[in-house]
């Protein structure tokens, strides 16, 4: 699958199940710009801004895929297809959210919802996206609403518990982790289980699609991290070490921390962490903590974790017949932490 309308999405090498998901991801998208549009036309401006500036529909692609598990009449209903664009409606909510939150200026190469028209706003329309997605969901019956509702719930924990940081006998790395799965983890968790559970695969499969689903986003969010430190400005659309400036502890300098602390001949690391606590405004400053950082072996180890928990996911497909939407889903797991390489 390459493009359909204003989105991309994955290439999972699989042709024959990318001809038949291809039809019903239009029907999402479809039913995606219905659920987007607004009572009158500056409010549908708003709540359309990020579905139109396009994206990859990654977690409805996954509950197709995942769909195809089941009954080859059920793979494509109405039910799946109420499902999947669910799913990519509570995405993009929780977008509205987390740019208010970390303040972000720009998203899918658009200027964010709340440099337009305002953080209050910006956060009610993430609030009319969710409940349009709670109104699909409602359609699928009490048990996909409960699903549905601990999802959302895991989503704002992450978010809270990032927040306020981890307690004083907790981990740091384990810690960030667990945030991982609740804030990234949990939907594309969701996305497998609904794509199985209402394409007839039944509970077993669904359950363990989801646990497939949750460590590839860990896996998903760890890749972040690195491209956030190895990357160009050119091929992520942002500056190297926002994460650093904005004074956000991911994975690398957590595990940096870890290093120092344990290894007290890490010079190099001592001074990488002096950096990174102090004044980073300056694009120079930035650039050398980002340069330094790249060359730690913190950045490898970071790279290996994102593999493990990609493996780990694949594994968890072992218990499944070989077939095309196994085949789909461990390209699906791979390609989240092959923007590595």
């Amino acid at each position: 699958m390459t493009a359909v309308n204003s989105y991309s999405v994955l290439d999972l090498d699989v042709p024959a199940l990318e001809a038949r998901i291809t039809p019903a991801l239009e029907s999402v998208e479809e039913l995606l710009n219905d659920a987007v549009r607004g009572g009158r036309d500056l409010v549908e401006e708003l709540t359309r801004h990020l579905s139109v500036a396009g994206g990859k529909r990654i977690r409805p692609a996954l509950t197709l895929v995942c769909a195809q598990l089941g009954d080859p009449e059920r793979a494509t209903s109405e039910r799946v297809i109420s499902a999947a664009t669910a799913m990519e409606l509570t995405h993009l909510a929780s977008l509205y959210h987390d740019d208010v939150m970390d303040s972000a200026p720009t998203r899918r190469g658009v200027t964010s919802a709340q440099h337009m028209w305002g953080n209050n706003r910006a956060i009610l329309a993430g609030d009319v996206l969710f409940a349009r997605a709670s109104r699909l969901i409602a359609s699928l019956g009490p048990e996909s609403v409960a699903h549905h509702s601990d999802t959302f719930e895991r989503l704002c924990m992450g978010q809270l518990n990032e927040t306020f940081g981890p307690p004083e006998d907790a981990d740091p790395v384990e810690f960030y982790l667990q945030v991982l799965a609740d804030k990234t983890g949990s939907l594309l968790s969701a996305s497998a289980f609904f794509g199985a559970f209402h394409g007839g695969a039944g509970r077993e499969v669904a359950d363990l699609v989801a646990t497939f689903g949750e460590k590839v986003g860990v896996a998903f969010q760890i890749a972040d991290d690195v491209l956030d430190l190895a990357s160009t400005g050119e091929t992520s659309g942002k500056t190297p070490g926002t994460d650093l400036r904005e004074g956000v502890d991911t994975l690398p300098v957590l595990l940096l921390r870890r290093h120092v602390a344990h290894n007290g001949d890490d010079t190099a690391g001592e001074e990488i962490l002096d950096a990174i606590d102090g004044d980073l405004s300056s694009d120079d400053v930035l650039a050398d903590v980002v340069d330094k950082l790249r060359h730690h072996q913190v950045l490898q180890e970071t790279r290996d974790l994102a593999e493990k928990w990609c493996d780990e996911a694949v594994t968890v497909l072992d218990a499944l017949d070989d077939s095309e939407p196994k085949e789909a889903l461990t390209a699906f797991a791979h390609l989240m932490v092959n923007r590595l390489s």
